[in-house]
């Protein structure tokens, strides 16, 4: 398999070279996870849940934490990729962290649409 040449951050730098050889004017960027609950199999009213985190493609990748895109996901605000940030940190804020949150919400029945 082609994908395990050179293993995971070897194809994390190939297509990170990629975006930064494709994207000119528009840097937006966003994560995105949805989690999906069903009750039982047949559960005709899963619950689901969306995290978005907002960010920015960085003009050269740094950090040295995370995976994949993490080194490109510029968080504006912070002036900090996300992998820069510290694990823990990256955990509580990432589309992840924002997901899970509103699963717990909507099964503990606060979480209004």
């Amino acid at each position: 398999y082609a994908g395990r040449e050179g293993g995971r951050e070897a194809r994390d730098a190939r297509n990170n070279e990629k975006i930064l050889l494709n994207v000119r004017q528009n840097r937006k960027a966003y994560y995105c996870c949805v989690m999906v609950m069903l009750r039982h199999p047949e559960d005709p009213r899963p619950l689901v849940a969306e995290g978005i985190w907002r960010g920015e493609i960085a003009r050269a990748p740094r950090g040295t934490n995370g995976f994949g895109y993490d080194a490109l996901f510029l968080l504006p605000g912070r002036g900090l990729t996300a992998a820069e940030l510290d694990p823990a940190e990256k955990n509580r804020i990432s589309h992840r962290a924002q997901a899970l949150a509103k699963l717990l919400e909507l099964l503990n029945g606060s979480h209004r649409p």
